[in-house]
């Protein structure tokens, strides 16, 4: 199917005109008039770390295709063309049968094997120490084996495998080695690991760390802590959840100041409840309540179970925070993820037609997006492109 949208571009912030067919960008020019509507031009978001959205929990057994494609579209309605599905610990079999399911699930339709771009599995190679352990149950806790790691790249096969550990564990930088060479991307994260440690694990292949400020104690040791001890570790990405939550503004700020800005990308960490409202939502087994504030929290606990944050919010949440332009933070969520992935999220001709167009109104306040991955046709409304469609028509062609 031929599109042709007239838009503001995000990075050149000049209006252009993109030309699409088969899902494919055949053309990507500049515009001779500006856009009818105060529509913008980007790449769709990336997001490495989704336990589940809209409802939609990923960590239970009895998922069908239709759940899936339920939560994939309410991503899309968010900006999010393609993501990770992650899973968390739980008894090894059921995470592997899990695994398994979801993947022969996922392969069934064309719309799923594009947005579910790849698998995270968080734990069960986590610390069980307190606090580090975040809301995983420390009593799953495992040590990282050669065979359950040559498990996981096979039940993966050719997808694209992110696997969150903690590299103190017995055997995790051999794991860590395994891992890597099988094509796997290697993130530490729900950890108390030393620095010398740290330095070992990227050495064997380690190069991110999951959700940098979550996964570790509310109160630390303010000379020697793993936030300090990340920070002077070369060599790794970090992923921030940017809802002003699990990070309030000022370190996060700060953190964008001490860190390169091409080593930082933004997650949601959604679970069920994210793009959802207040209100009580499972996580696998685990029973979370959400509050008028998006805060998922264990009744009764203070520690957070992920989030309920809507991904495009985090965007705009991130560039309100930083006191810059949301155009400034977009590769974030975006490009620098899909690298990290060997994936790509950019807007080139030739490349696929995965791109999200965002409508703001008077006074530059936001309306909506929509993510359009590939020639996957959402909901959103489009901008009209030049001397096609009139006021009001869909720009889509």
């Amino acid at each position: 199917m031929q599109t042709s949208i007239h838009a503001w571009h995000y990075g050149t912030r000049q209006p252009v005109q993109l030309d699409c067919d088969l899902g494919q960008i055949t053309a990507l020019t500049p515009a001779t008039t500006a856009p009818a509507e105060n529509v913008w031009l980007a790449p769709a978001l990336v997001d490495l770390q989704v336990n589940g959205y809209g409802g939609v929990d990923f960590q239970q057994d009895n998922l069908r295709a239709e759940d899936l494609l339920s939560a994939v579209r309410q991503l899309h309605a968010a900006g999010v063309g393609r993501f990770l599905l992650t899973l968390v610990t739980d008894e090894w079999p059921r995470l592997t049968a899990r695994f398994r399911h979801l993947k022969k699930l996922r392969d069934t339709s064309p719309e799923l094997r594009f947005a579910i771009a790849g698998w995270h599995i968080e734990g069960p190679f986590l610390s069980s120490e307190p606090g580090f352990c975040g809301a995983h149950d420390p009593a799953l806790m495992l040590d990282p084996t050669p065979e359950k790691i040559r498990e996981l790249a096979g039940i993966a096969a050719r997808d694209p495998l992110l696997l969150t550990l903690a590299p103190e564990r017995t055997g995790a930088l051999e794991a860590i080695a395994l891992a890597a060479s099988l094509g796997g991307v290697i993130s530490l994260g729900h950890t108390d690991a030393s620095s010398e440690i740290l330095k070992h694990a990227v050495e064997a292949g380690a190069s991110a760390f999951t959700h940098l400020g979550n996964g570790c104690p509310r109160t630390l040791d303010r000379h020697d802590n793993i936030l300090w001890r990340v920070l002077e570790t070369p060599g790794l990405t970090v992923s921030l959840i940017p809802d002003g939550l699990h990070l309030s503004p000022a370190p996060f700020r700060l953190l964008h100041q001490l860190l390169d800005s091409t080593k930082i990308f933004y997650t949601t960490d959604a679970m069920s409840a994210g793009g959802a409202g207040p209100g009580s939502y499972s996580l696998g087994r685990l029973k979370v309540e959400v509050g008028a504030d998006q805060v998922v929290r264990q009744p009764g606990r203070t520690n957070f179970a992920g989030s309920a944050l809507r991904p495009i919010d985090g965007v705009l949440r991130a560039a309100q925070m930083l006191g810059c332009p949301w155009q400034k933070v977009w590769r974030r969520y975006s490009e620098t993820p899909a690298k990290l992935m060997g994936l790509r999220s950019e807007l080139r001709v030739g490349g696929p037609a995965d791109f999200c167009l965002l409508t703001f109104g008077a006074g530059g306040a936001f309306q909506r997006c929509e993510a359009y991955p590939a020639g996957v046709r959402g909901e959103g409304v489009m901008a009209a492109p030049p001397g096609r469609a009139g006021p009001g028509a869909s720009g889509v062609e």
